[in-house]
């Protein structure tokens, strides 16, 4: 699978990231490119911060894999942060991959640039060396056995090798709790269905196996060592720009179409007011919007 960081958490956020809402498996992820990018794109200052944190501790990697990278947005930054590097994305969706290689191609990074498709974590193992530092963004969470996923992950590492997972950090906020119609506190009833519906979606993958989300204990588990989890924060305060708000907007579309039924009648209500382009109080027009978010990092070791 290919799990589109942002699509996530929330909304699930946007898209392999994602902002979007949180779906399922038989999601068209080469359909939600473009949400995947803008989300990417507009959460570039919180990866970069991300990554920089892992650069104190990973000096000069050889190699390092973005293991379920979308269409290659945070692979792209990992090329521009570590310039000695060899990068490889890795992902389900050839499509996605096909905009990663274009990114790097556009950047100058095309020479140290690869590409692999195929199912994680399986497709790991066609790797032709181990990674210096393997990363994977909201990815593992759409695996049904998540254990076993770590420590695949953690087999493809050099010794010395670093595994980082962006699982978890806060649901995203865009509006003030009281917008002024409706019922206050509509995120809050998004973010609770967003929750039920990825507890099914994990629920219904092939092999589902429950874990307890202790990221760092679960990295113990896999045979890695120095565990270390830190969040970053995006905060794009308002007025948001054309880009915050285009985003926005994007995420809460998704969130109407992917969990709608799932909100009372009123809710529903207030989100197609929100969506409506002509109301001067929707998200296409209001001062208040803004944009934030926290993700958290955890990575770990493999003992040399």
């Amino acid at each position: 699978m290919a799990h589109h960081h942002e699509h996530e958490h929330h909304t699930h956020q946007q898209g392999h990231g994602h902002g979007h809402g949180h779906v399922h498996d038989d999601i068209d992820w080469a359909e939600m490119a473009p949400l995947l990018e803008a989300q990417a794109e507009l959460f570039t200052p919180l990866y970069e911060r991300a990554l920089s944190w892992l650069a104190k501790e990973v000096t000069e990697p050889g190699l390092i894999v973005d293991a379920g990278s979308g269409p290659g947005v945070i692979a792209c930054l990992f090329a521009e942060t570590f310039p000695g590097a060899r990068i490889v994305a890795v992902d389900g969706s050839e499509p996605l991959l096909q905009r990663a290689r274009a990114r790097a191609e556009r950047q100058g990074a095309a020479d140290r640039f690869g590409t692999l498709a195929g199912e994680l974590p399986d497709v790991l193992g066609e790797l032709d060396y181990p990674a210096d530092l393997l990363w994977a963004s909201r990815s593992v969470h759409h695996l049904g056995d998540q254990r076993a996923a770590l420590a695949a992950c953690a087999e493809r590492l050099a010794p010395g090798g670093t595994l980082a997972v962006m699982e978890g950090g806060l649901p995203a906020r865009f509006l003030p709790r009281d917008i002024g119609f409706g019922r206050p506190g509509l995120q809050a009833r998004v973010d609770a269905a967003e929750e039920d519906r990825f507890s099914r979606m994990r629920a219904e993958l092939p092999g589902s196996v429950a874990a307890v989300e202790d990221w760092p204990a679960l990295l113990t588990a896999a045979g890695l060592h120095h565990t270390r989890s830190r969040t970053f924060l995006l905060d794009l305060p308002a007025p948001a720009t054309d880009r915050a708000r285009a985003y926005v907007t994007a995420a809460l579309t998704r969130t109407r179409e992917v969990i709608g039924e799932d909100l009372d009648a009123d809710d529903r209500a207030t989100l197609d007011r929100l969506l409506d382009p002509g109301d001067p109080a929707g998200v296409h027009h209001r001062p208040d919007l803004f944009v934030l978010a926290a993700h958290t990092v955890h990575a770990a070791v493999r003992p040399v």
